[in-house]
C-alpha cells in the first residue's frame, strides 16, 4: 500500500512537471508571437485533424493511402505555414515603412492573422468534407458559417487592383 501511494505521488509530480513545462512553452510562444499565437495554435490543431480525417476518409473514398499522397498533404500544410510567414513579412514591411515616416501603428500581425484565419477556414471546410465522406452527418449550418467567415476575411482584405497599373509578365 505504501509503495502504491509513493508511486501515485511520483506520477502526480511528473504530471505537474509536464503541465508546468507546457505552460512555460505556451507563455513564451504567446509573448513572442502576441496576437498571432492563438490562431497559429488553432491552425496547427486543424492541420493535424485534417490530416488524420483525410487518411481515415481515403478508405471510404476508395483511395489507397500511399507515401506520395501523404507527402503531398504534408507539403500543402507546410505551404500554409509559409503563407502565414508571408503575411508576417508583409506586416513587418508595413511596420518598418510606417515607422520610417514617423507613424506608429497600434497593430502588429494584421495580415498574418488574416491569412491564418483564412487558412483555418480552409482546413475546417476540408475536415467537414472528410467527416462527410466517412459517413458522419454534418449540421447543415456549419459549412455555410465557415465559408461566410472565410468570405468576410476575403472581403476585408480585398484590395482592388487597377488593371492599367499592373505589370503583365
Amino acid at each position: 500500500m505504501l509503495i502504491a501511494l509513493f508511486y501515485l505521488k511520483e506520477r502526480r509530480y511528473e504530471m505537474d512537471k509536464v503541465k508546468a513545462e507546457v505552460i512555460v512553452f505556451l507563455t513564451l510562444l504567446s509573448s513572442w508571437m502576441g496576437i498571432l499565437a492563438i490562431p497559429m495554435i488553432i491552425l496547427l490543431l486543424c492541420n493535424l485533424i485534417d490530416y488524420g480525417t483525410g487518411i481515415a476518409a481515403s478508405n471510404y473514398r476508395g483511395e489507397k493511402v500511399n507515401s506520395y499522397k501523404s507527402f503531398r498533404g504534408i507539403a500543402k500544410k507546410i505551404c500554409m505555414w509559409l503563407l502565414v510567414l508571408v503575411g508576417v513579412i508583409v506586416d513587418m514591411l508595413i511596420i518598418y515603412a510606417t515607422k520610417t515616416v514617423g507613424v506608429s501603428l497600434p497593430v502588429c500581425f494584421l495580415f498574418a492573422c488574416a491569412v491564418t484565419v483564412w487558412e483555418i477556414c480552409n482546413e475546417l471546410i476540408s475536415i467537414l468534407e472528410n467527416i462527410k465522406d466517412i459517413g458522419a452527418k454534418i449540421p447543415a449550418f456549419l459549412q455555410p458559417i465557415i465559408k461566410n467567415i472565410q468570405k468576410q476575411v476575403d472581403d476585408k482584405a480585398d484590395l482592388k487592383e487597377d488593371e492599367k497599373n499592373v505589370d503583365k509578365d
